[in-house]
């Protein structure tokens, strides 16, 4: 009886830090920009917004090479 007690919340923390865990995911976006002939765009501002962040929209410029990256977004509404 004991070791079913205690398998039983086990299994019950279990559950509950995975779930935790699922709500508590960043994720990243990454691209490049190119112009209409395939060049990059250096310098180029990347816009993104979401009624899940804070700030309700977050930026980042792009590099040299046209790339930019934008890190720790948190996981927006579900439908």
């Amino acid at each position: 009886m004991r070791q079913a007690t205690r398998g039983a919340i086990l299994a019950f923390l279990a559950v509950m830090l995975c779930r935790d865990a699922g709500a508590q995911s960043l994720g990243t976006i990454t691209g490049s920009a190119k112009d209409p002939s395939g060049a990059v765009l250096p310098g180029v501002t990347v816009e993104v917004s979401s009624p899940a962040l804070i700030e309700k929209v977050r930026t980042a410029t792009t590099d040299s090479a046209g790339l930019y990256r934008i890190v720790n977004l948190p996981r927006g509404p579900t439908r």
